[in-house]
């Protein structure tokens, strides 16, 4: 399978840090140029930039834009790809785990991710290697930085975009029309959460992001209601999977992450 590894122009050694991982892995990629700030704030109406439950930020919108491209891509290919961030570290066994997972047609969405939120996982466990496992992933909180996404998935995602924005991750975490799934022990981690799993990084983490201009938001009853919407739908899936279910970290070893 083939990873699309999103990068801004300007981020040079981000790009080359994750170049020299995939190919350190045996893992074919290619590029997405990822969307500016600057393309974001003219893409779209602000009518549609305002249907989240806040306003976004410019580079929050950017980000959407980007991963939106590379689902387009998941489905121009008629195949699955690994869709990363250029701040994911990649564990050692993602190559048997892609390898694993070939030819499957009952997944949408598999997150390599953990970012030390707990999350609301099957108790039913997939071994698919001697060392990796699948569980239902029933609700996420965040992390949009390594995932693998199916054609069906990145068709179910676009979808809900074309209804109304959000932030990539958020989108992503919402979607629970899609049959989304959790590798444990988990095979990526972002940078800015590295130095908490003890794992050395190539560069100072920073968030591009967290950089963008603060959004200011309104004092407006429709962002406040599409907040109190999302929390009552989680509060109400956590309620539908009880007992079939448990919310808590997935693990991670640092020992998988080897320079």
């Amino acid at each position: 399978m083939k990873a699309l590894v999103i990068n801004l122009q300007s981020e040079t050694e981000r790009m080359s840090a994750m170049a020299h991982q995939l190919r350190g892995l045996g893992l074919d990629f290619d590029r997405i140029e990822a969307t500016n700030s600057d393309q974001a704030a003219m893409t779209l109406t602000a009518e549609y930039w305002q249907s989240w439950e806040r306003p976004l930020k410019d580079t929050e919108k950017a980000c959407l834009l980007s991963h939106i491209e590379a689902w387009e891509k998941v489905i121009a290919a008629h195949q699955p790809m690994l869709i990363l961030e250029d701040d994911a570290v990649l564990s050692k066994y993602v190559p048997q785990l892609l390898e694993a997972l070939r030819g499957r047609v009952d997944i949408d969405h598999l997150t390599l991710e953990t970012r030390d939120r707990r999350k609301l996982l099957a108790h039913k466990v997939e071994p698919v290697t001697e060392t990796l496992a699948l569980r239902r992933l029933l609700q996420d909180r965040s992390g949009a930085a390594a995932y693998l996404l199916w054609p069906s998935g990145a068709q179910k995602l676009i979808a809900h975009t074309k209804r109304r924005a959000g932030l990539a991750d958020a989108v992503i975490c919402q979607a629970y029309d899609m049959a989304s799934y959790q590798v444990e022990p988990a095979c990526a981690v972002q940078q800015d959460r590295c130095a908490l799993y003890g794992i050395a990084t190539d560069y100072e983490p920073r968030s591009a992001i967290d950089a963008g201009q603060v959004a200011k938001e309104k004092k407006s009853l429709r962002f406040r209601r599409r907040r109190v919407s999302a929390q009552i739908r989680m509060g109400l899936r956590h309620l539908a999977f009880t007992g079939r279910a448990e919310q808590r970290k997935v693990v991670l070893n640092t020992a998988d992450f080897v320079k």
